[in-house]
């Protein structure tokens, strides 16, 4: 079956990371810690035990749409998927009010040089557009609080960040698009940035395997061939771009692994974005503390061997649900 990708755009073209990029200079990795949010009512610790790593620090929120069948009224919560029961904490209280020490005390401060302070990376289970325009509206209770940038006429010219403790990302869907960029008006301030558009697709017939293989061996260039814009301004992986067929088919990391990665966040890095990588997580049987099998590559040792690599090769978020095993590697790996 013929796979096919998109052209670049602009062919052998590559831009070198932007003045309005400038904060985001690579030298330190930073922990993502991943679905950090209660399942079902269980693992409520999870925003206290990210929060209790060195900063800066990512923390992944994923977002659903809860409707109030008595009064109407619609709220965001945070949730694994997009059926939400009403039980789940509402983002305004799980997240933003749990953070506000962290935040007034780092505006009390005023050191910018340690801003941002949080990157909370929002993972939308639903693109409703009540959804949407309510994590908006919501976001501009705190802007205080949000690093920003103003919107020009021209989406391709990247405005400087206005910085502040907190950062928002989203992911790439185009509904998200739509709300958090093409309906702001020109002059009026961005709240958050998403991510950017690759090129790895083929016929809607083509198996996981021949896809699995196409993200795998296709070159950076070919997966992610447009530049960053005043919205778009990450790259957001998972392990199937680096090792074909993801965690649960890695074996021994490899050289030819390695230059892969390397590859990958080299491109990234030339055209001006950040980059991550999801979920790098590593326990044996009977070791699992709620993290799931989704993203295991079987052994703590593995997960090791990996998040060196991924330190070393410059990833700038790397995602895990292993908040306290990832963190010493980060702190003691500030790039030079």
């Amino acid at each position: 079956m013929k796979i096919t990708l998109m052209l670049l755009a602009a062919a052998g073209i590559v831009l070198a990371q932007t003045p309005a990029q400038g904060f985001l200079d690579h030298k330190q990795s930073i922990l993502d810690a991943h679905n950090c949010y209660p399942y079902e009512g269980t693992f409520a610790d999870r925003i206290d035990r990210a929060l209790r790593q060195d900063f800066p620090v990512g923390i992944e929120q994923d977002l659903a749409w809860f409707v109030d069948p008595a009064t109407g009224k619609g709220r965001v919560v945070v949730r694994h998927d997009a059926k939400s029961t009403g039980a789940e904490p509402a983002l305004r209280d799980y997240f933003f009010e749990r953070v506000r020490p962290i935040v007034e005390k780092a505006l009390a401060e005023g050191d910018k040089s340690k801003w941002p302070v949080i990157l909370v990376h929002f993972d939308f289970k639903d693109n409703q557009a009540p959804l949407l325009h309510a994590v908006w509206d919501l976001l501009g209770e705190y802007q205080s609080w949000i690093t920003t940038a103003v919107k020009g006429s021209d989406p391709s010219k990247l405005a400087p960040f206005d910085m502040k403790p907190l950062m928002v990302w989203t992911e790439d869907n185009d509904a998200q698009e739509e709300v958090f960029f093409k309906q702001v008006p020109v002059g009026e301030k961005l709240r958050l940035f998403g991510s950017a558009h690759t090129n790895a697709q083929g016929s809607r017939t083509m198996s996981r395997e021949e896809r699995n293989h196409l993200v795998a061996t296709a070159a950076p260039e070919k997966l992610l061939s447009e530049h960053p814009s005043n919205y778009r301004r990450w790259w957001n992986n998972s392990w199937f771009e680096v090792e074909e067929g993801g965690q649960h088919a890695a074996g021994d990391w490899t050289p030819a692994d390695n230059a892969r990665l390397k590859a990958l966040v080299d491109h990234a890095h030339q055209l001006g974005f950040w980059i991550r990588f999801y979920t790098l997580d590593g326990f044996g049987a009977g070791e699992d503390r709620g993290w799931g099998e989704g993203y295991n590559f079987g052994s703590r040792d593995a997960a090791v061997l990996r998040w060196k690599a991924a330190l070393d090769a410059g990833v700038d978020l790397v995602a895990t649900d292993q908040y306290e095993d990832l963190e010493p590697f980060v702190r003691q790996h500030t790039r030079k």
